[in-house]
């Protein structure tokens, strides 16, 4: 039974949770003060900390600031009635994991502190291994940490993890829409990581770089002399991904005579590298995504739908950052921290006329080109805070 301490001085409040937890099969401890708390938290550790923002004796970011003075690596959950983003910020870059506003959702409470504690395990389980999480990652692009990313508070964003939390365990076929930039691959690697195949392979592979000729060969591999420049025999994709999830990002991408023979793989649950006579069976996941609008019912030339029927089991949406306007300063500012760490900046935060500027921006190529973006403003900026001059210009006149 995983265990939540809850530093609560409103004693109504704190009851409530300890009551709504106990029923969600947490055991809970709970302290009123920070004087309590220190005291709990170093007689035994929880999985997870309910932590109040405002209490008697100071407030939880001088209680963060102990905890990690004094390497108490645990997942803290902030609770706050004033809900300052630049305090929540705060509190995530001192190693908060998440924080949510009173009066408490209950629903969004207990995702939050189930995606908190799965992850919490994740990260020990990796060390007490000795696991590089990275080794089995092979990918046409770097290996990002699946653990380094913040979930949005926003609705859509729940109801994405929700349902991810949901079809990870299974072994049905995911296909991902969404934009340009919005984190596609990120929820790939997470159904993967939460999925039994966790210690398998995955396989990231973008479709929209394999050219029509060679792309059979990348898939399904080839065998030495089967045909020009073919000097050592090859695995292939699907082999490498044996056992584990194989991404296929911008799957439309693909040529209709590669499409087939994608459709024909997934049906027999088997793959026959080029020049060889001999099928072999695999045991691969496969999630797939595309940037492209699909309507089933308007015939599509380029992407054939039966294969479309047969990858998406399970159809998820990613939504753009514009649909969640409100996530948009909790994301500059997770950019800014990873940003002054690579230029090595001290940068505290956004000016609120910059934060308005941005925050109205229409970010049509999402995370990605916040990134860019953020980077960029780093970058250039000789204040202690990011402000309207630092923007690039086009997002300066960019206000409608």
């Amino acid at each position: 039974m995983k265990t939540v301490c809850v530093i609560e001085d409103d004693l109504t409040l704190s009851l409530m949770l300890k009551t709504w937890l106990t029923k969600k099969n947490f055991s809970v401890v709970s302290a009123i003060n920070i004087r309590e708390a220190k005291r709990r938290l170093k007689k035994q550790l929880p999985d997870l900390v309910l932590l109040d923002m405002r209490l008697p004796d100071g407030d939880g970011i001088s209680l963060l600031k102990w905890a990690k003075e004094n390497d108490l690596v645990l997942p803290y959950i902030m609770m706050t009635s004033y809900a300052e983003i630049s305090t929540a910020v705060e509190a995530i870059k001192l190693g908060a994991y998440d924080y949510v506003s009173k009066p408490l959702n209950t629903d969004e409470l207990f995702l939050k502190i189930k995606n908190a504690i799965e992850q919490k395990d994740n990260y020990f389980q990796s060390k007490t291994t000795e696991k590089n999480p990275n080794e089995e990652c092979i990918d046409t692009k770097d290996c990002a940490d699946i653990q380094d990313f913040i979930i949005g508070s926003c609705p859509q964003y729940q109801k994405l993890y929700e349902y991810v939390d949901l079809v990870a365990p299974t072994m049905m076929s995911v296909f991902i829409l969404g934009e340009s930039g919005v984190g596609k691959e990120r929820i790939a690697r997470l159904i993967h990581e939460k999925s039994e195949r966790s210690e398998g392979a995955f396989v990231a592979v973008d479709c929209g770089v394999l050219s029509k000729e060679l792309a059979a060969s990348e898939f399904f591999g080839h065998i030495k002399g089967s045909f020009t420049g073919a000097i050592n025999n090859k695995k292939g994709f699907f082999l490498t991904a044996d056992g584990g999830t194989i991404f296929l990002d911008e799957v439309g991408n693909l040529s209709s005579e590669v499409q087939v023979q994608l459709l024909r793989v997934l049906q027999e649950r088997k793959i026959r590298p080029v020049g060889s006579e001999k099928d072999i069976p695999i045991d691969v996941r496969v999630i797939a995504a595309t940037n492209e609008k699909i309507d089933v019912n308007v015939p599509n030339p380029s992407f054939r739908l039966d294969l479309f029927h047969r990858l998406s089991e399970f159809v998820l949406y990613v939504p753009a950052l514009r649909e969640c306007q409100e996530d948009i300063p909790l994301y500059l500012n997770y950019f800014l921290e990873k940003s002054n760490s690579e230029f090595n900046k001290n940068i505290t935060g956004f000016s609120p006329a910059a934060i308005e500027i941005l925050s109205n921006h229409k970010w049509l190529g999402n995370l990605r080109e916040m990134k860019n973006v953020v980077n960029r403003m780093v970058l250039v900026s000789k204040n202690h805070e990011i402000t309207e001059e630092d923007l690039p210009e086009n997002i300066r006149e960019d206000r409608s």
